[in-house]
């Protein structure tokens, strides 16, 4: 929440703490909120009564279900709470059962970054390829943050473009600014910035202009549930970048790990839930004042306005050229 301008480590040390953590996105981004639900799991099953498994069990169901209830969109969260839960219920013995948690948490966060490493890998050909036809720096356009910050390594939609620019292939990324809390501008533009790749911050509605004028090469987003029709649900704006790009002939990839697939649901538009967040995301700006070097909340708008927060949109199969997972294109 503090970058660009400030770069804060926090403690986390109960499943309590971990939920707040993630529905107040000091932790945000498909992948890491479902590592960091892993870890919530094994701190609740940590803090659980051990007077008997049963009892010890069922705090921990609870504590899956507070977890879950936090942010309803990103199937990651839930994925890693199931798959603690199922683990452990083969497990009687109760201080096993938390060494057992403890080490699943692992094997979910590391998962995540293998998978991203190799989502990075089989992206990278769609850039080579794009690189060897026109001969010149390839523009890509992302839009939010599904990087190093909304997941445990290497992000999913910047994957490629890391892979690619330690490859030595020459790219530019156009980086959407991300209203209403700015993920793009405060998080995508930080770690483009520390990683030494060139790029531009633009404003949320430029994209479209960009493409009619033959500036983006492709758009690579990330997504934070895939339905098993290919309908991508993500930060919300994504849609409007998927019909422009449509319209100009630009390819448009989502990038995920499988873990962010979704088998049960077939319609994104009609079934994926959609969270609503505060208004005040959309009524204040958070920024630097230079000549204090304070960091400072400012208010945009008129005070009695009400303002909507939809977090995400549907994205239908039919606007994306494909999907980018650790098992292919």
């Amino acid at each position: 929440r503090y970058l660009p301008h400030q770069f804060v480590i926090e403690d986390i040390c109960n499943h309590e703490e971990m939920a707040i953590a993630i529905k107040d996105m000091h932790v945000r981004g498909a992948g890491l909120i479902g590592a960091a639900a892993g870890y919530g799991m094994f701190l609740a099953a940590l803090k659980a009564p051990k007077t008997s498994p049963e009892e010890h069990l069922t705090f921990v169901e609870e504590a899956g279900l507070f977890l879950k209830s936090t942010r309803p969109t990103a199937v990651n969260l839930e994925f890693a709470v199931e798959r603690q839960l199922s683990h452990m219920k083969g497990i009687s013995d109760v201080e096993e059962r938390v060494r057992a948690c403890r080490e699943m948490a692992g094997v979910i966060a590391d998962e995540d970054a293998q998978f991203c490493s190799k989502i990075g890998q089989h992206g990278v050909t769609i850039i080579e390829e794009i690189y060897k036809k026109k001969g010149a720096p390839v523009n890509i356009l992302t839009h939010c943050n599904a990087g190093w910050l909304a997941f445990v390594d290497v992000g999913s939609a910047t994957a490629p473009i890391y892979e690619a620019h330690n490859r030595n292939i020459p790219i530019h990324v156009y980086v959407d600014e991300t209203r209403p809390r700015n993920q793009g501008a405060s998080l995508t533009a930080w770690e483009l910035s520390k990683h030494g790749v060139k790029h531009t911050i633009i404003a949320d509605n430029v994209g479209g202009h960009l493409m009619q004028h033959g500036m983006v090469d492709l758009v690579i987003t990330g997504a934070d549930r895939v339905l098993r029709t290919g309908d991508a649900c993500n930060k919300i704006g994504t849609y409007l970048k998927a019909l422009a790009a449509k319209d100009n002939n630009v390819p448009m990839f989502v990038a995920l790990p499988s873990s962010t697939f979704d088998w049960t649901r077939r319609d994104g538009v009609k079934e994926i839930p959609i969270e609503s967040r505060n208004e005040n995301e959309v009524k204040f700006i958070q920024g630097l004042h230079q000549e204090s070097g304070k960091v400072l909340e400012v208010l945009l708008c008129p005070a009695e306005s009400p303002a909507a927060n939809y977090a995400f949109d549907v994205t239908p199969a039919r606007l994306l050229s494909g999907l980018i997972t650790e098992r292919g294109v």
